[in-house]
């Protein structure tokens, strides 16, 4: 059997050797053995593993549900179970999809709100609490949306209370669905910012493309983008497995 070493696995999948030994020891490749004078030797099998943890890992974090459903394609297959991880796979490839689908509906919701399509139509002003009842959130989200600049919601003259109408529980229902759908709080507001001066074009683009001033953003913070890629990663998990099934079956792993 031809052997591998650490920094052979490494320039195959262009990482440093020092990633390939964590991947180890977290159990994202098969065990090694290690030669007499104490080298771990690797195989095929490992360089294969190595590529689809990689496609797991080798983005910023995409999400807990997605991230799962990776890891567990790399167990199924690392212990064998090619089987197993195809069929993870293909789940994998739908989870990706399910999330964009709920990406793009949120997203036209929004858009058709913005250009004056009513999403709700309360009559008389309810209190914060009522809101949270209505909405199914809890006050603190309310008021943390308020204060992040989310909505700027009018108060009764009278007691200072906020006052929520139809058009601030429309824009927190937007809000909701979005925050629902994955978009970071950072991404809706961004997209609010330009709404609010008037700018409707372009609303999908603001919640997917962070500001030059926006040093540090997450995977939410441009979610479609994430997704798109997640979905293609999804293609070449499944690749990755099929072309490890059938070394297998060939012997040639």
């Amino acid at each position: 059997m031809q052997y591998l070493r650490t920094s052979d696995l490494a320039k195959a999948v262009g990482v440093h050797p020092n990633t390939v030994r964590r991947y180890v020891d977290w159990g994202l490749l098969p065990p090694v053995e290690h030669s007499p004078s104490g080298y771990r030797r690797f195989t095929q099998r490992h360089l294969d593993c190595l590529r689809l943890a990689r496609q797991v890992y080798c983005n910023q974090y995409p999400g807990k549900a997605i991230h799962q459903s990776g890891i567990r394609i790399i167990q199924a297959t690392v212990s064998g179970d090619l089987g197993g991880a195809l069929e993870l796979a293909y789940s994998h490839l739908t989870l990706a999809q399910s999330e964009r689908t709920q990406a793009d509906v949120a997203a036209g919701l929004h858009e058709r709100w913005a250009f004056g399509t009513p999403a709700d139509a309360t009559i008389q002003p309810l209190q914060i609490g009522q809101v949270a009842h209505l909405l199914g959130v809890t006050i603190d989200i309310l008021r943390n949306w308020d204060r992040n600049g989310l909505i700027d919601v009018p108060r009764d003259p009278s007691n200072g209370y906020r006052r929520y109408g139809a058009r601030e529980i429309s824009r927190l229902r937007v809000i909701r669905m979005l925050s629902r759908a994955g978009y970071s709080l950072s991404a809706i507001l961004r997209m609010l910012i330009q709404l609010d001066r008037g700018e409707k074009t372009d609303l999908r683009r603001a919640l997917d493309t962070p500001r030059p001033d926006e040093d540090v953003y997450l995977a939410s913070d441009r979610w479609i983008s994430t997704l798109t890629d997640q979905e293609q990663r999804a293609h070449t998990i499944i690749a990755l497995v099929e072309e490890i099934i059938q070394k297998q079956t060939t012997g040639n792993c």
